[in-house]
């Protein structure tokens, strides 16, 4: 963008992994003025491990910081999915092609380490403003300016207006339900019936036993399956950690307030609903000390009509949170910072119609392939969370078969038909071949 299009002015709401994507993915391409309003005092990053999946390192290398992700991650080779009471291997994955067929690996990784270093690279962007303690209180207006009320932790509230407002703060965005209230749309997040633990073991803790420092020391993400429960674990940070992560029924949220997404877990209740896996399983959870067990809700919502109002757009979980089995959501959250910086660049003025209409090309991009993930998720989910029965039966023949000679897998995380869908599409070029004509017959 150049000249009078070059001023564009865009508000970011929310600075977790969409917000500080799409801050970077505007600087880098050309995007001049770029303030990033976020509720915590510093991004003090926390959570668990994540997978870096390759559509997410692909668009990662091209904002310039994918190399300081890469150096402390597990270059991912193969995954194996285990029975949950006796370890024993349903399926083998080998993940040595993905790097020949998408040109990276599959890699896993600290969430920290991942904000953390996409926070260091926006730094360096002088187009990009942070502002701490911030949170947004609603939009005002949509066209021809949108404008919404900043709230500081201190001090008054005050209204900002700008050309473009991106509300990428997540499952409990302000800006969704205001949005949907307008077009008559329930907006009520769903509850999953699903929680999950996130847990950390050190090489220290995990140190004496030969069985598990077998697998910390490993390229293997390992699943183990159960009835309504599973875990998933791969070692992270130089392998320095390892990182397991759980899915079970939901207990502790059941009754609390929707806005509750987290509650201090209880050890006892965490090795109760995980007593029928295996030794090994049990030996780690048990590593866990007390008191440091947090336990996530799960929560999504029904597709959305839209994701676009006059001049604002929300994104990743604000508009297509996805629960975890896909291993997609903070990936998705990226292609569409990608997709956006594309289409903003591309602008041919700075009107509120091209605007609006750039941003539909975004959704356009963007909306059904999140749609089909966030399915294909809880799919996967349903199936590797099979009871006794028939189905069971058939699900494990086909991990049998996939075992001894290939073909699709019930986890669809691990498919090679799904990965092909996912790894190898190219969502910022699609935006940029396609963005013309999109554009031209809205």
């Amino acid at each position: 963008m150049t000249g009078k299009e070059g001023d564009l002015h865009v508000a970011i709401i929310g600075a977790g992994m969409g917000g500080l994507a799409c801050a970077l993915a505007l600087a880098k391409h050309g995007i001049p003025r770029i303030d990033v309003y976020e509720t915590a005092s510093n991004l003090g990053f926390v959570g668990a491990g994540i997978q870096l999946a390759p559509n997410m390192a692909r668009i990662l290398e091209r904002l310039g910081c994918w190399e300081v992700i890469a150096k402390e991650a597990t270059d991912i080779k193969d995954a194996s999915i285990r029975r949950h009471n006796d370890n024993t291997e349903l399926a083998h994955v080998d993940f040595s092609y993905i790097r020949k067929e998408y040109g990276v690996p599959h890699m896993v990784g600290h969430r920290s380490s991942l904000a953390n270093a996409m926070f260091d690279a926006c730094k360096k962007e002088t187009a990009i403003t942070f502002h701490f303690k911030s949170s947004c209180g609603g939009v005002k207006s949509w066209l021809p300016k949108p404008i919404f009320t900043v709230v500081p932790r201190e001090g008054e509230s005050y209204d900002v207006s700008v050309d473009v407002v991106l509300a990428a703060d997540g499952i409990k965005s302000v800006v969704r339900p205001q949005i949907l209230r307008e077009l008559n749309i329930d907006a009520e997040v769903i509850d999953s019936g699903q929680s999950a633990y996130r847990i950390m073991l050190t090489r220290e803790q995990m140190a004496s036993d030969p069985e598990m420092l077998q697998l910390l020391d490993s390229d293997q993400v390992t699943r183990w399956i159960g009835e309504r429960r599973h875990i998933i674990a791969y070692p992270i940070t130089n392998k320095s950690i390892y990182n397991i992560s759980t899915a079970q029924p939901d207990v502790h949220f059941a009754a609390a307030p929707s806005a509750t997404y987290t509650t201090r877990g209880s050890k006892a209740d965490m090795l109760d609903n995980f007593k029928d896996f295996c030794p090994l399983v049990l030996r780690m959870l048990n590593l866990v000390p007390e008191g440091e067990i947090c336990e996530w809700k799960l929560r999504i919502h029904n597709p959305l009509p839209t994701w676009v109002r006059g001049c604002v757009a929300l994104v990743g979980d604000a508009c297509h949170p996805t629960l975890p089995h896909l291993n997609q959501g903070a990936a998705q959250a990226i292609e569409d910072a990608g997709v956006l910086a594309v289409v903003l660049s591309k602008l041919p003025d700075r009107s509120p119609d091209s605007i609006n209409k750039a941003l539909k090309v975004y959704e356009h991009v963007r909306k059904k392939r999140t749609e089909t993930l966030v399915e294909l998720a809880a799919a996967s989910g349903r199936t590797l969370h099979l009871g006794e029965g028939a189905a069971r039966e058939d699900r494990d023949k086909q991990f049998a078969a996939l075992k001894d000679k290939g073909g699709p897998s019930p986890d669809k995380a691990v498919d090679a038909e799904v990965q092909k869908m996912i790894l190898g599409t190219d969502v910022m070029q699609l935006a940029r071949k396609n963005f013309e004509n999109i554009f031209e017959n809205l």
